[in-house]
């Protein structure tokens, strides 16, 4: 897996404070954002936070690049609606030896791990034979149509990965451009770096989170599960590991 942070909104702590303080002042943008130096617009998203006044956070986004995840952390991740999302497509990059990434619980046992292995060989070679029979099939239909060879060929490449891609694996890896804002991201870490969440969305979460702290330490002071600012909400389901979690994001926070 890599996590890259592209870009986020300028001055993100101070943006919020800005936004935020207007909301109470007769003054002016430019008079507000004069008054909020950036220690005091630290404090001040300190407290919207303690208010939980989330609405200015929205104003601020960062946008990340993610690789090398499988095709089933895109399922679970695009449920989180308040995002944009930008993925490479199967529809127009064919999968020639493809990537994909093993589970842990897979990789640890041997067995399993040869068995994996065999499952996406047989799946490339199917992607690979699929695609063959599809790329001659259209090909010959649109040189029918009066197509030149050439302008054939490259149209059948496209309708034959278009439907040879149904047969590849949820373990396919694939990349990703997400944009959130903060809000949706503090929601986002709530419930994706707990410990009940898949493993391999909560390695992403976790590392999304380190990276945005290291911007801006205030606005996600209290960022990670819900646990790390509160009690645990998932009732019997809870891990039993709250002592343990607080530790790993105070680490994670230095």
């Amino acid at each position: 897996m890599k996590v890259k942070l592209i870009t986020h909104t300028p001055n993100p702590e101070q943006t919020i404070a800005v936004a935020a303080r207007l909301c109470y002042s007769p003054a002016t943008i430019d008079e507000v954002s004069e008054m909020l130096t950036p220690e005091k617009a630290a404090k001040f998203v300190e407290m919207l936070g303690d208010l939980g006044h989330d609405s200015p956070v929205e104003h601020v986004t960062f946008t990340f690049g993610i690789e090398d995840v499988s095709r089933s952390l895109l399922a679970e991740i695009t449920r989180h609606r308040i995002a944009s999302f930008s993925v490479q497509s199967q529809r127009y990059v064919a999968e020639n030896n493809f990537s994909y990434v093993v589970p842990p619980a897979i990789a640890d046992i041997p067995e399993a791990a040869k068995e994996f292995q065999l499952a996406m060989a047989e799946d490339q070679a199917h992607y690979e034979r699929l695609a063959d029979m599809l790329r001659a099939k259209h090909r010959a239909a649109f040189e029918a149509e009066g197509m030149t060879p050439e302008a054939a060929a490259k149209a059948a490449e496209k309708r034959a990965i278009e439907d040879a891609r149904f047969v590849l694996p949820n373990a396919c890896t694939t990349k990703i451009i997400m944009t959130m804002n903060v809000r949706s991201l503090r929601n986002f870490f709530h419930l994706r770096c707990c410990n009940r969440a898949q493993w391999e969305i909560r390695a992403l979460a976790t590392e999304m989170l380190r990276l945005c702290y290291g911007v801006a330490p205030h606005l996600f002071q209290k960022s990670g599960p819900s646990c790390v600012s509160g009690p645990c909400p998932e009732g019997k389901m809870c891990c039993g590991k709250t002592a343990e979690v607080r530790a790993k994001f105070a680490a994670l926070k230095g």
